[in-house]
């Protein structure tokens, strides 16, 4: 009997290796912790992965065109929030930190800094406190754009609102966790 790889073919290794720099790079399931895997919905997972930054551009563009349209930083930062909410349901409360690490007080904390940085900054030029102006810049790509003062205070509320998003995730998440920790049920992973 004679080995159907064997002879004068391309040896199967050289040929994996060779197709490896077009396979994925990141697994595409969210990796958060669940019961067990009869839990897990493979489908709300890879599409949470394909929505999640297109949500979180939407909230950006959101932010942006608030001073102009419906919109703002408490909106844009309540959409951005329900981005991770979806997420905390598709993969489980230890998907929210795989990224960079960031503590949702630290951005709650950054986030009123910003804003009563910029109510007070008027301050310092002889104008009313959160008094607004436009200043306009000459982009080399973009041209001619204009952007209010105002926005500073928006992206406060903006990091504000999803730090608060994210606290009330992880609080509620760990309380959850330990009541059915409490029931006796096990960690499935």
């Amino acid at each position: 009997m004679t080995d159907p790889d064997a002879g004068t073919g391309p040896d199967r290794a050289a040929v994996g290796a060779d197709q490896e720099w077009d396979g994925p790079r990141q697994p595409w399931l969210l990796n958060g912790d669940c019961r067990g895997r009869q839990h897990r919905s493979l489908l709300l997972e890879i599409t949470t992965r394909a929505v999640f930054p297109t949500v979180l551009v939407f909230s950006i563009y959101l932010l942006l065109v608030g001073h102009y349209g419906p919109g703002g930083g408490f909106s844009a930062g309540l959409v951005a929030g329900l981005a991770f909410v979806l997420r905390h349901i598709a993969g489980g409360g230890g998907d929210l930190g795989t990224g960079r690490p960031v503590r949702p007080p630290t951005v709650i904390g950054l986030g009123m800094a910003v804003a009563v940085f910029s109510a007070l900054l008027p301050l310092a030029f002889g104008l009313r406190v959160l008094e607004s102006a436009k200043i306009g810049v000459e982009l080399p790509v973009l041209g001619a754009v204009e952007v209010q003062t105002s926005l500073l205070l928006e992206v406060g509320v903006y990091a504000l609102i999803v730090g608060v998003v994210l606290d009330l995730l992880r609080s509620l998440g760990s309380g959850i966790e330990r009541d059915l920790d409490e029931a006796g049920e096990q960690a499935g992973r």
